[in-house]
């Protein structure tokens, strides 16, 4: 008979800890590489509108921005939960079952009391609103103003509209201020 280990709370808690950690870091990398996609899938849009010079094809970069807003905005909310989770949950039953005064995972809380996180957290939300939403309303402004601009557009141009302020609201109301 093989030998076993013995299994443990503590030993789950902190394997538990190890795999919401590797999540975490997915996510992050996942996140960021959001960011980069669609500044790039937009530049491509819009080369290529600027090369055709086809005004409706503008329509394409609120889409994009949509797709991968909320796509970003879902991952960094799950982000914000593992931490959320390791600080008020898996950190205190780690503590109590150690007996440890104090935070176990120190760095979870101690990054966060940071005097510059607020305004990077500002600049961060910042960065996120224009690539999200303004840039997206840029490209719907220009084609209203354009010959392109026929009804069955428009209408598609209003409904990309009022999804980019519903993302923009999202995006302002899960900012972590």
């Amino acid at each position: 008979m093989a030998d076993t280990e013995d299994v443990t709370e503590s030993r789950l808690l902190l394997a538990e800890y190890d795999r919401i950690k590797e999540e975490q870091k997915t996510r992050i990398g996942f996140r960021d590489n959001l960011l980069y996609f669609t500044l790039a899938a937009s530049s491509a849009v819009l080369a290529i509108t600027v090369q055709n010079r086809q005004a409706q094809l503008l329509l394409a970069v609120p889409v994009i921005c949509l797709v991968l807003g909320w796509t970003y905005l879902v991952n960094d909310e799950k982000i914000s939960a593992v931490g959320c989770y390791i600080r008020d949950q898996l950190g205190p039953r780690l503590a109590e079952l150690s007996g440890t005064r104090g935070a176990v995972f120190g760095w979870e809380t101690y990054h966060r009391d940071d005097v510059r996180r607020p305004t990077r957290k500002r600049l961060q939300s910042a960065v996120d609103l224009f690539t999200y939403v303004a840039l997206p309303m840029i490209c719907v402004t220009a084609f209203w103003c354009s010959d392109a601009n026929r009804p069955p557009l428009l209408l598609v141009s209003i409904a990309q509209t009022l999804a980019l302020a519903a993302l923009g609201w999202q995006f302002l109301r899960h900012a972590d201020r």
